[in-house]
């Protein structure tokens, strides 16, 4: 009678719980995820790609058994990199790995908690939106989305669930960029007047896979599911491996490296995005059937909304050639300079006594800091190279996974810095200058929604 009572109030519980949850948006499957501390939690891989390889595996595998964390399945459209991901998977875990021929199979699996995505670019919305829609948690990489309308959708969907979603902004999880955005936001800054950006790669291969061109045949791959919502074009190997290459699978330098660093933009000053951005470039130097360019500058004009008096400048500028991949972000105030490549605060530029007595001013030179030092405040210990970078930001992502709590780039991150790429993209592909309706949440130009 006991254990028959006890069964009877365990049932009523959870049935009434699951009514609970129900009525505030909650599945009952979600609510079946909802995970104890000691539960082991089951990821999956949604692309077997030189991103999951070479950086989300090699952070996960830092903190999968502290957390109590596997990897179970991976879905690859394309059988070679299925099956490596399988066998590369399997040996480095020692446990088996179901590979799935694409999303549908994996999700059918019904027991995978979260996913790492790392598609081609313009698949990142849409296949985020699917992982959350099968009640899964996604580590979705940068760039969100390529067009608004995808954007939309993907955001819409994430925010109607309870599901969390970590934008692969890693910069967010930095300890010298947490630093810089608590300098910025108590005033001690000044006034942002200027940023500039640059990210320059001089690597003819960049981007490009001749060898893995020459394997990719068309009946060993999925590539209508492919496209997704992309206009249709036949078969071309290159345009699945290389897609960085060509638009619309991806906007090449302005998703690819300009979403990060515009990332940080909006996150040091709370604003969603450029009231307008003009751009120039071209393909200058590699002639190989390239869609995007391989130089681009863009200006941006960021502040509030309603007050055009007030804000400042963004310059971003990208070439693939004579460059070291030693991205530059600085930011400047009339007071002086914050460079996040040495992480000092100096006063590099601010206005000096002799400048300010000749108009009756006050000198506003900002002290020497350095980030690096401010940062062990923030947060001990943390190791801000790359490699850490990013680890530090899949842990949070796993953590979060556990907590339920909001992680650093949560999905409006990947939303906001998708309106500056894709306005961005706008002023490449029209000459025009780019801006952004509120009211519709599309990009204008010349008074015309910018459609691809």
């Amino acid at each position: 009678m006991e254990n028959s009572r006890r069964e009877f109030l365990k049932t009523s519980t959870l049935a009434a719980a699951g009514a609970y949850l129900g009525a505030i948006g909650f599945s009952a499957k979600s609510y079946g995820r909802i995970l104890g501390a000691n539960d082991r939690v089951r990821m999956g891989v949604v692309g077997f790609s030189d991103r999951f390889r070479n950086s989300h595996f090699p952070s996960f595998v830092q903190h999968y058994k502290e957390l109590n964390f596997d990897i179970v399945a991976v879905s690859d459209l394309w059988k070679l990199r299925r099956e490596e991901g399988q066998d590369f998977l399997k040996s480095k875990l020692g446990n088996d790995i179901t590979a799935c021929r694409n999303n549908d199979e994996l999700y059918a699996l019904k027991d995978i908690d979260g996913v790492f995505l790392s598609t081609a670019d313009f698949q990142h919305a849409l296949l985020c939106a699917e992982a959350v829609k099968a009640g899964c948690d996604v580590y979705c990489e940068k760039p969100f989305a390529e067009t608004m309308d995808d954007a939309i959708y993907a955001l819409k969907t994430v925010k109607a669930s309870d599901r969390i979603v970590q934008i692969g902004s890693q910069r967010r999880s930095g300890a010298n960029y947490k630093a810089a955005e608590q300098f910025i936001k108590s005033g001690q800054f000044g006034p942002i007047t200027m940023v500039e950006l640059t990210w320059n790669v001089n690597q003819p291969g960049r981007w490009r896979r001749p060898d893995l061109v020459a394997k990719c045949k068309e009946e060993d791959l999925d590539w209508k599911r492919f496209l997704l919502n992309r206009p249709y074009e036949h078969f071309d190997p290159r345009k699945y491996l290389e897609y960085r290459l060509f638009w619309p699978y991806s906007s090449g330098q302005p998703g690819q490296w300009m979403s990060h660093q515009i990332d940080t933009v909006h996150w040091f000053t709370d604003l969603k995005h450029p009231r307008s951005v003009v751009a120039n470039g071209g393909i200058y130097t590699w002639k190989d059937g390239r869609r995007n360019w391989d130089t681009t500058t863009a200006v941006f004009d960021y502040g509030p909304s309603d007050d055009p008096a007030t804000g400042f400048q963004v310059v971003f500028m990208s070439r693939m050639n004579n460059g070291d991949e030693n991205p530059k972000e600085i930011y400047y105030s009339n007071g002086g300079t914050l460079n996040l490549n040495t992480n000092k605060i100096t006063p590099e530029g601010g206005l000096r006594e002799r400048e300010a007595k000749q108009m009756g001013l006050h000198a506003n030179l900002l002290p020497v800091k350095d980030l690096s030092e401010m940062a062990i405040k923030v947060e001990a210990g943390a190791n801000t190279g790359g490699d850490q970078l990013t680890s530090a930001h899949v842990r949070n992502f796993m953590e979060c996974m556990r907590s339920r709590k909001q992680p650093n780039a949560p999905v409006e991150a990947g939303y906001y810095h998708s309106i500056a790429n894709i306005m961005t993209n706008a002023a490449v592909h029209t000459g025009g200058k780019a801006t952004f309706d509120e009211k519709t949440q599309q990009v204008m130009v010349n008074g015309k929604v910018f459609k691809y």
